[in-house]
């Protein structure tokens, strides 16, 4: 599928055309030369209740052009002065996959009216773009009878394409390309994407967007002394890759960390998962993939700001040589674990990958993601993500990114009382803290980010979706991506 934008006089032929409304059906389509002087039918479908340009509102309308039909969606906008970024991506998505499941070749996308709502070029731009890239994907990888896409070419179509709608555009599609890229890594089976191959895949990445991507192996871990991250991997026969990725923007800035959770496969240990809970853990690395599609993102648009991102890559898996319940693990910050399960292993690895990233790469601040805990889903459900962190100001930067991408995210408390909850009478801490976890959890990770400003973020409810959304196929959603390179954005804004 390619997509493009095209001014709005130009004489473009397409088989289907979307058309968004303001609620009341603000707006007027009736003179575009494409609806072959066919007027809109707007009066009768508000008097039957069938479309009036509500927000989430959709219709489908099949009119004669010349000699053949034309495929039309409406596609409602709601309130005008209510108009944000994310409504604007979910209606064209809306009515994009309207018109593929129609099997249209061709589309065009009709935004000019949009402008009497959100009044920037760029934002008009970049979210219907982005829309379009991201309602397009469906992982079928491995369907044998898999046909090709229908639709060929999308085109919006704008009266006022200025420098700032092409930037716009042209970022809209990178961070499409991008968040699909992190969905295609976790929807993969995880026969497919070990470590090894998620190290390898990572390299390649690195090397068409532009950041420097070095791969530490088992002899390299073991040299570190990253005996949290290596009691978990040792369960398998297939070897631990420690990721890292390095991006410079600008050399006298500061430094932006990021650290994903990368398993690869989960199967809880010796804490055997039930069958049902092992089988969806090839997703157990999306915030391995979060910070990767973050950093091919950030790099394809050479922001003026510096990031390193780390993924301590590994398998959870049975063997002789499997840690156990009960078990006291040293980690590479020194302090002694006790531990209760051995299906809280996300944190392990990312107490090791936090002390490197913090003490050998020396980012300035930093960000975790992680599929962490089911208590996760208990909090928010499956539409939020749980975010924790030690420094105010750092977490409003994160609020207003998730924001953007029209991701949701909530803030937990970090009281006193739940720190005493980390401690163990025989070791220093455990890795099965009390209720309330989810916010344990992502403590215990705290406890190795030593004193710089620090973000935690959940993301075991909104990794995956269950159905199919606006621009959200089923299966894995990306989550995290978009966010971090807001992040990452915002940061380069503040230091120039």
């Amino acid at each position: 599928m390619k997509i493009t934008y095209n001014n709005l006089e130009e004489k473009i032929a397409f088989e289907g055309i979307i058309l968004p409304y303001f609620e009341d059906c603000q707006g007027n389509y009736d003179s575009l030369e494409v609806l072959n002087s066919n007027k809109l039918p707007i009066d009768y479908l508000k008097s039957k209740d069938l479309f009036s340009g509500q927000k989430n509102q959709i219709y489908h309308l099949l009119i004669s052009n010349e000699d053949r039909a034309l495929d039309l969606v409406l596609t409602g906008l709601g309130k005008r002065e209510n108009l944000n970024g994310d409504i604007l991506r979910k209606a064209v998505a809306r009515g994009y996959k309207e018109l593929k499941k129609r099997k249209v070749s061709s589309v065009g996308i009709y935004l000019h009216d949009v402008k009497i709502g959100l009044k920037c070029n760029y934002a008009i731009a970049k979210n219907a773009a982005e829309a379009v890239v991201m309602a397009d994907y469906k992982f079928n990888d491995y369907k044998t009878d898999n046909k090709k896409e229908c639709v060929e070419k999308v085109s919006i179509l704008f009266n006022d394409i200025n420098d700032n709608f092409k930037n716009g555009f042209n970022e809209g599609i990178s961070l499409g390309k991008n968040n699909i890229l992190a969905r295609r890594l976790v929807n993969e089976p995880a026969n497919i994407l070990t470590p090894e191959e998620l190290a390898k895949r990572t390299i390649e990445l690195g090397k068409e967007k532009g950041f420097e991507v070095e791969i530490y192996d088992l002899e390299k871990i073991q040299e570190l002394k990253m005996e949290a991250y290596l009691s978990v991997a040792m369960g398998s026969e297939k070897p631990p890759k420690f990721i890292i990725m390095r991006y410079t923007g600008d050399p006298e800035g500061e430094t932006l960390g990021l650290v994903g959770k990368g398993l690869t496969y989960d199967s809880g240990g010796l804490s055997l998962k039930t069958t049902k809970g092992m089988v969806t853990m090839k997703g157990d690395m999306a915030g391995a993939a979060a910070v990767i599609g973050a950093m091919s993102a950030i790099a394809e648009n050479r922001l003026k700001v510096n990031v390193t991102a780390v993924v301590a890559a590994c398998e959870n898996m049975i063997s002789g040589r499997s840690y156990k319940p009960g078990d006291i693990i040293n980690s590479m910050g020194g302090k002694t674990i006790f531990i209760g399960n051995t299906d809280a292993e996300g944190r392990l690895t990312l107490i090791d990958a936090m002390h490197y990233i913090v003490t050998y790469e020396k980012v300035d601040r930093v960000v975790d993601i992680a599929t962490l805990t089911g208590a996760a889903i208990h909090c928010l459900g499956y539409d939020a993500t749980v975010g924790i962190g030690n420094n105010d100001e750092f977490f409003k930067s994160m609020d207003k990114s998730f924001d953007k991408a029209g991701e949701k995210i909530w803030r937990m408390p970090i009281f006193e009382e739940y720190k005493e909850l980390l401690k163990h009478p025989e070791a220093d801490l455990t890795n099965t803290a009390d209720s309330p976890g989810t916010i344990t959890a992502g403590m215990f990770i705290g406890e190795f980010a030593r004193e710089i400003p620090w973000i935690h973020l959940d993301i075991a409810g909104t990794s995956g979706a269950k159905k199919e959304k606006e621009y959200i196929s089923k299966g894995a959603t990306g989550v995290g991506v978009r966010p971090l390179y807001y992040l990452a954005k915002d940061m380069a804004k503040k230091t120039r």
